[in-house]
């Protein structure tokens, strides 16, 4: 698989509004396994937040790092982790490797494997369907590292090998790709069409100053109001904010779902959601064709707004492929789920 090296200032232009990272902790990736993880653990190598150093602070095993780092002079060719990505399968267009706070004990090279095993694990007898996403690249200390594959891979995959050559540290691993869903075999069952699990993304927002906006669309409700989207306050009059969500497959609406668990002192006085049907990824906010679904609504906290198909308009029949929710004037909601019957083929 070729492999273009990303300047890190280009990987926002070069990624943004089309990936997400698949592996993520908070989308509920998880580590399989692993060859060693005697110094830091594997876990943290997906961990959405960015590193941070604690320099001077040791544990038992040695100085503590927020990375995955393995003992020295390992007599095997290469260290690695396998990885369950947090959605059911996707397919890769770029990979990041950052070495933060790793220097003198960093990895000198990696290179990632995947592989798709809808509704397994991989063992011994995997060994031999593992394909190569990006070669062996060179890595060096305290500081990111950023390829675009020049040609992603065709094939979805559900799990991924990180080898590291042949030991060291990697503070963060990053899996950027599009999510390709598992639909249920039933065409007319109800599903969130808006679930990051299902294809939905988060398009584009008018602020998100304390909280982004891909964290609408993420599985359950939440630990805290630091993963749900939240603006800055506003100061001027008829002031709203929005957020444009692509659902993962047109449909027909039948529920939406408006959380704002958490958000009790700045939660939104008031919400409406719009809909439209466009063949592009991309939809403006200012677009002639959105439709009122859920007319203006109040709002109160840590609470699940549901609005079944009885409550909204201009659905009967309709298809809908992008959603917009506005909130009235600013502030937080934790999720927004979107629930309908798949258009299927479409």
């Amino acid at each position: 698989m070729t492999a273009q090296r990303i300047d890190i200032d280009k990987v926002q232009s070069t990624f943004s509004g089309i990936c997400i990272d698949l592996i993520s902790a908070s989308l509920g990736g998880s580590i399989v396994s692993f060859s060693d993880e005697f110094f830091a653990s594997a876990s943290n190598l997906i961990t959405p937040t960015a590193p941070i150093q604690r320099a001077g602070h040791f544990i038992a095993s040695g100085a503590w790092y927020d990375g995955w780092e393995t003992r020295r002079h390992n007599p095997s060719t290469a260290d690695w982790v396998v990885i369950k990505l947090g959605v059911p399968s996707g397919v890769v267009h770029g990979v990041e490797i950052d070495t933060a706070f790793f220097s003198g004990n960093h990895a000198p090279a990696v290179s990632v494997q995947g592989v798709f095993l809808p509704g397994g694990m991989p063992d011994e007898t995997t060994e031999g369907r593992w394909e190569t996403i990006l070669d062996t690249q060179e890595t060096g200390p305290n500081q990111r590292h950023v390829w675009r594959l020049e040609r992603p891979a065709e094939k979805p995959v559900s799990h991924v090998r990180l080898n590291m050559y042949p030991d060291g540290g990697i503070a963060r691993f990053r899996l950027l790709g599009t999510v390709v869903p598992v639909w249920p075999d039933d065409s007319e069952a109800i599903v969130d069409l808006a679930h990051v699990a299902n294809g939905g993304f988060a398009v584009s927002c008018s602020d998100q100053h304390y909280s982004v906006k891909d964290n609408l669309l993420l599985p359950g409700r939440g630990e805290n109001m630091g993963d749900g989207w939240e603006t800055k306050r506003s100061r001027q009059p008829e002031h709203v904010d929005w957020v444009v969500v692509k659902l993962g497959a047109k449909g027909y609406l039948e529920e939406i779902i408006v959380d704002t668990l958490h958000f009790r002192g700045n939660f939104p006085q008031a919400v409406e959601v719009y809909g439209l049907n466009a063949e592009t990824h991309d939809v403006a906010a200012d677009d002639a064709r959105w439709e009122l679904v859920v007319p203006k609504s109040k709002c109160a906290k840590d609470t699940e707004h549901a609005f079944s198909s009885t409550m909204m308009q201009n659905v009967d029949g309709k298809v809908v492929s992008h959603v917009k929710m506005v909130i009235i004037p600013d502030g937080g909601v934790k999720r927004l789920r979107v629930f309908g019957k798949r258009v299927v083929g479409a």
